[in-house]
């Protein structure tokens, strides 16, 4: 049997055909589920829109021949157009039923041109291209189609849940029906988790939608815009998937894919993204068990290792010149410093536990030494939450201090998406679960109120104030919160609102309120220690290796105490503490 390179070899010198690579998404048809918008009668008309809302059967004609039998726009000189709302967010496209409707029933034209927009948002759907920030990043939201008589065209590969067509040629479109066409990386959910909290159990819905729908050749940044593997962003979601989904292979298809692209004594775009990756590597291995995954890889691991050791100074300072941590800490250099330094010293303890793995005690000395010399005592977060919570999450500084001098302090100011699971997590390791419990129902809550289906690259409460909803249309007088907000790289309607980093509360929810975490590699040994603070009662599950699933349920006696119930796969070992 050829190896994948000897295929390629021979592909290159023309000797075999090409090979097939299978699409293993699935896809799936969404019917609209409302009309917001129809262009005024004002040289054009679009009449019997409401029938795009009912039953179709993705068959053209969907009535009886040229009567008529869909929605009809006409261009009288104006181009007529609608919005639909699809009612959540979507990877994939759409595909359009169209006959072109004569009455004399004599086929006048065979082709006309429609214009169709993608939105996230309403306002990103109604806006012109380049106006606040729309643009075609990375897929394509703004585009002319050309639909044919009693035919269907499906087009866009996109992240959307709004769509606006217009009829760009004079005459009269028969539109029989429009769909979406939803593609997803089949992924079954092992991990559960449903509370006495509506609000709670619709942020964990939509923070495990958000890190599924990211998931699909790779882990993604976004699905309109940053479809991309970034070694930092997907931590968060690599979590979440290991949480929710098990041992998937996006996770480690996706950790392989950035060995493959980038040598080892270069950086996966920036060195802190390096760094990341061997943590989300390090985390495959403690959850499956598989010290194979790390033997495989270990020659890249120890030459990644080598280039991390280069910069070491004397006093144990990362000296690489480009310190991030999130986009909004770039704002506070001092404090992107101290939190990449904890993050540096994180990454050799991490280096240590893979050295163990593999049965080297001499790389796991050098890794042991080399983490406590980065270690730098005193380091401050300058007044920055994501800073202090990376200070914590690397061992550098007390959870508890951290929680006082700034992750308690100033509400949910400083609280950004993708650095914002590093917070609760370092709440929670500071004994304040009550706090990270509020800080994500009215941080991620916030969202929702906002008509998020998915969550959101980056999100500020204050964005709330006298703004309209995703799902509304503009209102004059009141700020658009896609369009009018954002900043760096995301400004404007290029803002991604289905961003993976930002699905850490699903992950927190099975990890702390549930309480089920792993104590050993593979999971063979699983503490279970739950929180409910005001809940009464929740349950659900985390994913174990092998398509398994650890179930909890437990609730609050008249008493205060707490119930707790368990069902485990048999070999796993369970320590309950209440």
């Amino acid at each position: 049997m050829k190896s994948p390179i000897m295929l390629l070899t021979a592909l290159a010198a023309g000797c075999l055909a090409a090979v097939d690579i299978p699409d293993t998404r699935l896809a799936t048809y969404v019917t609209p589920a409302r009309i917001l918008w129809i262009s005024p009668e004002d040289g054009c008309s679009v009449k019997d829109a409401e029938l795009l809302l009912g039953p179709r059967f993705g068959q053209v004609p969907e009535g009886a021949f040229w009567k008529g039998s869909g929605c009809l726009l006409t261009n009288a000189g104006k181009r007529p157009g609608l919005l639909l709302d699809f009612g959540r967010e979507i990877h994939g496209g759409i595909e359009l039923g169209c006959g072109l409707y004569t009455e004399d029933a004599e086929l006048t034209r065979s082709t006309v041109a429609c214009r169709v927009r993608f939105g996230e948002s309403v306002s990103e759907a109604m806006a012109e291209l380049g106006e606040r920030g729309t643009g075609n990043w990375h897929a394509m939201r703004d585009t002319v189609e050309t639909v044919m008589s009693t035919g269907l065209r499906t087009f866009g590969d996109t992240g959307f849940r709004f769509v606006r067509i217009d009829l760009v040629d004079e005459g009269t479109l028969q539109l029989d029906y429009v769909r979406a066409v939803s593609k997803m990386r089949p992924m079954q959910s092992r991990g559960a988790f449903r509370s006495s909290d509506e609000r709670l159990n619709r942020i964990y819905a939509t923070a495990v939608q958000t890190a599924h729908l990211c998931a699909q050749r790779f882990i993604w940044d976004g699905i309109k815009r940053d479809r991309l593997v970034w070694g930092g962003d997907m931590y968060p979601q690599v979590v979440t998937i290991l949480s929710v989904f098990g041992d998937d292979p996006v996770v480690i298809d996706s950790i392989d894919y950035l060995g493959k692209v980038t040598p080892p004594d270069k950086w996966m775009c920036i060195p802190s993204y390096s760094m990341w990756w061997i943590r989300a590597l390090r985390d495959w291995y403690f959850f499956t068990g598989d010290a194979g995954a790390i033997r495989e890889r270990a020659d890249y691991l120890r030459a990644t290792f080598d280039h991390l050791s280069k910069h070491i100074a004397e006093d144990g300072r990362c000296t690489v010149s480009n310190a991030v941590l999130d986009w909004p800490t770039r704002k506070n250099p001092p404090a992107a410093v101290a939190g990449h330094q904890a993050l540096f010293s994180d990454t050799f303890r991490r280096g240590a536990e893979i050295a163990e793995a593999l049965g080297d005690a001499a790389w796991a000395a050098d890794m042991t030494a080399k983490a406590a010399k980065t270690a730098l005592a005193g380091l401050e977060p300058h007044g920055s939450k994501p800073a202090a919570a990376m200070l914590a999450y690397g061992g550098l500084r007390d959870s508890k201090e951290m929680f006082a001098e700034s992750l308690g302090c100033g509400g949910h100011n400083g609280i950004s998406t993708f650095f914002g699971y590093f917070m609760i997590e370092t709440m929670s390791a500071a004994g304040e679960n009550q706090h990270a419990l509020d800080t994500i129902r009215d941080y991620w809550g916030a969202m929702l109120d906002m008509g998020a289906t998915s969550f959101w690259e980056s999100f500020d409460i204050s964005w709330t104030n006298n703004a309209t909803r995703i799902d509304e249309l503009p209102v004059p007088g009141k700020k658009d919160i896609h369009g009018d907000y954002g900043e760096f790289c995301y400004k404007g309607c290029r803002h991604s609102l289905c961003h993976g980093w930002s699905c850490g509360p699903a992950a927190w929810c099975i990890h702390h309120v549930l309480g089920i975490r792993a104590l050993d590699a593979g999971c063979k040994t699983v503490a279970v220690k739950p929180f409910l603070g005001d809940l009464e009662w929740a349950e659900g599950a985390m994913a174990l290796p092998g398509g398994k699933a650890l179930k909890v349920r437990v609730e609050k006696r008249a008493d205060g105490t707490l119930k707790t119930s368990v069902s485990s796969p048999e070999g796993v070992k369970v320590i309950v503490t209440e």
